[in-house]
């Protein structure tokens, strides 16, 4: 499946909920589902900076395509940060450095969380970004 496809894929699933409560609900439910981040991975060199609160963020490589894990101290902010790690997660450089992240603003979730909060989700997408091409300067 494409970022893209994946993206259209949560998007109709958000689409599910009556109201901006309910969204968030499944967003922090999806934050819960996030596979664990070992403790060797909450290092400064990890945390997104910017964030009202500590979001860590890991990234490895297979060559081929880029995995990512993250958590947060907060359970909305570790639902934010799954919806990105759902859709970029397992893609290869290229795709990630090339997709339209802008599939956050379609889903009505900014609308409703203070501004360093929004602020955050646009700092997350940069971020992953970030680390896919870090991964590049090496190859």
């Amino acid at each position: 499946m494409s970022i893209a496809e994946k993206q259209a894929q949560l998007l109709e699933e958000l689409d599910l909920f009556q109201d901006w409560t309910e969204r968030y609900e499944y967003v922090i439910g999806l934050g819960k589902k996030l596979s664990p981040l070992h403790e060797t991975a909450r290092i400064p060199e990890h945390l997104i900076k910017g964030c009202q609160s500590q979001v860590w963020l890991d990234a490895t490589s297979d060559g081929k395509t880029i995995h990512f894990t993250a958590d947060s101290d907060s359970l909305i902010t570790k639902g934010m940060i799954a919806l990105f790690v759902r859709v970029l997660d397992g893609e290869t450089l290229d795709a990630i450095l090339t997709a339209d992240m802008s599939f956050i603003d379609r889903s009505g979730l900014k609308e409703h969380l203070a501004p360093t909060r929004a602020n955050a989700l646009n700092l997350m997408a940069i971020q992953m970004k970030q680390r896919a091409l870090e991964f590049a300067s090496t190859s």
